[in-house]
């Protein structure tokens, strides 16, 4: 794990903690940027809606796929 040095406004940080569920600061701030680097990848998912097309049906991949059987 890295270790780096990032000056918050106490304000903030105190807003943070009573808005998210964590036992500390760094747990608060950890779990945020979690979240945010979901979301985006949810949003690039959702982007792509429409956007791929499949030559074979989920009936045959799924039988085709011998790890499944």
């Amino acid at each position: 794990m890295s270790r780096i040095s990032i000056k918050l406004p106490n304000a903030i940080l105190d807003e943070l903690l009573k808005v998210v569920p964590a036992k500390s600061r760094t747990q608060a701030v950890i779990k945020v940027i979690k979240d945010e680097i979901k979301t985006k990848k949810r949003e690039r998912i959702k982007a792509m809606a429409g956007k791929m097309e499949f030559t074979k049906k989920a009936e045959t991949l799924r039988h085709a796929d011998k790890r499944l059987g």
